[in-house]
């Protein structure tokens, strides 16, 4: 059994080379792939499943035949596609997960996956707005709202967060050594996959001194990142786009 996680690509019409990489990563891995895990970010923005922007139409194609042909996808919201519905995650034969959940490996190991934001606590002013991206009243106020303002409101979103970040230390955006520990024994699980800090790595002793790993995903820019997980283990990849 061989299952897969992404996750940051940030796809957009202004990446169609990210696009191109991920079709050919997923046409590679078809006949081999038997989950494959979508970990947030997946799009720079989504406002909704009712547009699609036909730059990414051929996505849904190409996680359809991958789907038809025995891979079970799962998608987790990130950041910037927290708006993602079931009528888009029905289009691409996706299961929607909660922000938190424990899955088993190939190698039967227990893994605690999330996007990763929910651990940056050190940026209290992300996770002051990030209660409100999260808010489901403030999710269906926004959804009613015109295809043209939500466009407008992504764009001013994605601005104002450039220019948060600009000003914050680098330390700040990163986990909170201390809520990496408590998500992990609250899930009483000794391995913790995520994304969203663009800082692919996998670190040691994470819920505790003496156990605990974490395995950082890559961000899709340069390089192209990817979770393998088979019966043998886990092993972080990446390779030019």
């Amino acid at each position: 059994m061989r299952t897969l996680f992404i996750s940051d690509l940030h796809l957009s019409d202004k990446r169609p080379d990210l696009l191109r990489a991920l079709l050919h990563f997923l046409e590679e891995n078809k006949n081999s792939c038997d989950q494959l895990y979508l970990l947030g970010d997946i799009f720079d923005a989504w406002i909704g499943d009712d547009f699609v922007h036909p730059a990414i139409q051929p996505l849904s194609a190409a996680l359809n035949a991958l789907a038809d042909n025995g891979t079970e996808i799962f998608f987790q919201h990130g950041n910037r596609d927290f708006l993602v519905g079931q009528t888009f995650a029905d289009s691409i034969q996706a299961q929607l997960l909660p922000e938190e959940i424990v899955v088993t490996l190939p190698d039967g190991k227990s893994a605690l996956i999330m996007h990763g934001d929910q651990l940056c606590t050190d940026d209290t002013e992300y996770q002051q707005l990030r209660v409100m991206l999260r808010n489901p009243q403030w999710q269906q106020q926004v959804l009613q709202k015109s295809v043209e303002e939500r466009l407008a409101m992504a764009s001013q979103l994605k601005a104002e967060s450039s220019e948060q970040k600009s000003q914050k230390s680098v330390g700040i955006m990163d986990v909170n050594a201390e809520s990496v520990r408590q998500a992990m024994n609250k899930a009483e699980c000794d391995l913790l996959i995520h994304g969203h800090t663009h800082r692919p790595a996998i670190h040691n002793n994470q819920r505790s001194d003496t156990c605990g790993t974490r395995i950082v995903l890559g961000d899709w820019d340069t390089e192209l990142w990817y979770l393998e997980c088979s019966e043998t283990g886990q092993e972080l990849k990446h390779r030019p786009l």
